[in-house]
């Protein structure tokens, strides 16, 4: 089985350099397409002559444009796309490999995430559910694009191609129309990504919130209004599932301190609120 990881650049070299590390050093057959914009922030200078990544560098008309032609280029079994802000955890993608041997059925995973501030401290972590429709439509997503992976049939049997109409949420709309075709999802049950919080992350933005909010805007008249039994429904999922609770744990990653190794950290009073 091979994996293909896309990652769309653009004037991240910083963060980009520890993102490559850590798809590097998972230990599985791969490829990492590397989709720049035309950076001139110096990430050209050392990203071209990297063997570990196949760059691409052309100009696109944002994020999930560059994800689109990745997708595209991709040869592998096993899709997934990596910001530039975002890492593997160590043995992430052989755990997500076993999943799909044993799930032959099963065309999306999703793996729980740790997030961490710009030194690699952690925030708090993440665990996953398998989404719903109007919880995606109206509410947010139940998922990290960070700890998703997709077999090619998602792209090959269903063009699922993320629809350039939205800039910004895009990926939530792509779930949506996933949950509608009945693509098989499941989640892992098992940490594989961390989400770094930079302070300049798009999700924060108000340009993001503004189409998020018209997006919420399309779902049906009846899901928008019963959306506080929705939520409500969503947090008992939660409770009942688990995901609010995790034993102290251990993580490494990549720092901008020590981007050549891994760096462990501890986490002796796990959290699942979300804050930064």
């Amino acid at each position: 089985m091979k994996f293909s990881i896309i990652t769309p650049s653009f004037r991240n070299s910083e963060w980009l350099k520890l993102c490559v590390a850590s798809v590097a050093d998972q230990g599985v057959a791969l490829e990492h397409l590397v989709q720049d914009a035309g950076s001139d922030d110096g990430t050209l200078d050392w990203l071209t002559r990297d063997t570990r990544v196949s760059a691409f560098v052309e100009k696109d008309a944002g994020m999930y444009d560059a994800i689109n032609r990745g997708l595209r280029r991709a040869s592998g079994d096993v899709l997934a796309y990596l910001n530039c802000d975002e890492q593997y955890l160590p043995g992430a993608l052989a755990a997500v490999e076993e999943f799909f041997l044993a799930h032959p059925e099963v065309e999306m995973v999703f793996g729980d995430a740790v997030i961490v501030n710009g030194e690699g401290d952690y925030l708090f972590h993440r665990k996953m559910l398998r989404p719903l429709l109007w919880h995606t439509w109206t509410c947010q997503l139940s998922t990290l694009t960070c700890g998703t992976f997709f077999r090619r049939s998602v792209i090959e049997r269903r063009a699922a191609f993320f629809d350039l109409k939205w800039r910004y949420i895009s990926d939530a709309d792509w779930m949506r129309r996933l949950i509608q075709e009945r693509v098989p999802m499941a989640v892992l049950g098992r940490f594989t990504s961390v989400f770094t919080h930079t302070g300049q992350n798009a999700s924060t933005d108000e340009k993001t919130l503004a189409e998020l909010n018209a997006f919420r805007r399309s779902a049906p008249q009846l899901a928008r209004a019963l959306r506080p039994m929705v939520v409500a429904h969503h947090r008992a999922r939660r409770w009942l599932g688990g995901t609010y609770s995790q034993a102290p744990f251990d993580f490494s990653l990549h720092t901008r301190g020590q981007p050549g190794q891994r760096i462990v950290r501890h986490v002796a009073q796990p959290t699942a609120r979300w804050r930064w």
